[in-house]
């Protein structure tokens, strides 16, 4: 490891255990503790690393239905519509798009009756005009994050 890689190292070690110590990843990347620190501290104020959260198994919890919403909504209405669903704590992504639709939204709902309330509530809404809804029957994957390499950091120097 060169120092030049020390950041993309560091972010590889969170997203094999968002909760390793200083010290262990300091011995692991043959650095200081103090390095580390202070290049995780720059990772944070960079936005880099947004935080350190827990990956739930919502099936495990009940929630059992995952609903994949497409919605077409009038233009001007959008960030009001975008804003909306981020407060419906049942909303677990959503997207601004291309395509058909202008939103795509991912739900989590502990049955098909929760689902289908939610979104005969979206569509009594007069700003949005379309919606189609997909239910997911097998989640393949879910929650993954990728390991970044020095070529898909793009063009972010830290």
């Amino acid at each position: 490891m060169t120092y030049e890689t020390l950041d993309t190292e560091l972010i590889n070690i969170l997203l094999d255990d968002g909760r390793a110590n200083l010290r262990s990843i300091a011995d692991e990347l043959d650095v200081s503790v103090t390095t580390v620190s202070n290049h995780l501290e720059n990772l944070q104020e960079t936005d880099v690393v947004t935080g350190y959260t827990p990956t739930l198994d919502y099936s495990t919890l009940g929630y059992d239905v995952t609903a994949v919403i497409q919605l077409k909504v009038d233009g001007t209405a959008l960030p009001e519509v975008i804003a909306r669903l981020q407060d419906q704590s049942q909303m677990i992504s959503v997207y601004e798009v291309t395509g058909d639709h202008d939103i795509i939204a991912i739900g989590k709902y502990s049955d098909t009756d929760q689902m289908n309330q939610q979104i005969k509530t979206l569509l009594s809404d007069a700003e949005i005009n379309e919606s189609n809804t997909s239910v997911v029957l097998n989640a393949a994957s879910e929650h993954e994050q990728f390991k970044i390499t020095e070529e898909s950091e793009g063009s972010r120097t830290t």
